[in-house]
């Protein structure tokens, strides 16, 4: 589901041309549009929808908000990871799909620090 999310406005600068901002969305930032609210500050709050700010909040409507989202899982659905997120509603134990297979536990993470690639010679690969 996509929502129209409130988040506070961490700093503003241009990028290609366009307005954009690091917006804060109860601890997840994300960049943002700003060219629909040309003249959102630092420190406000915007209502944002698929990358753009569309409407300045109050902070406390804002907060009451976030809070609501929060307590039913709303923004861990809009900001979480797709992975975690596919292992949770097939039940699995690990959120990684892979997490019994070669690359799991620390040991394999020191082994891909060393061979990031194991089957490259069978796939072909240098």
């Amino acid at each position: 589901m996509c929502l129209a999310v409130p988040g506070r406005v961490l700093d503003i600068g241009e990028k290609d041309g366009t307005r954009m901002a690091t917006v804060d969305f109860g601890g997840v930032q994300k960049e943002v549009c700003l060219e629909y609210l040309p003249d959102l500050r630092v420190g406000e709050y915007a209502i944002v929808h698929v990358g753009f700010a569309l409407q300045r909040l109050d902070e406390e409507s804002a907060r009451q908000t976030l809070a609501l989202f929060e307590e039913l899982g709303m923004l861990q659905e809009e900001f979480g990871d797709p992975w975690e997120q596919a292992a949770a509603q097939a039940g699995a134990d690990s959120p990684w799909p892979f997490a019994g297979g070669p690359y799991a536990g620390e040991a394999a993470a020191a082994q891909r620090a060393q061979d990031p690639y194991p089957y490259a010679q069978e796939e072909g690969r240098p």
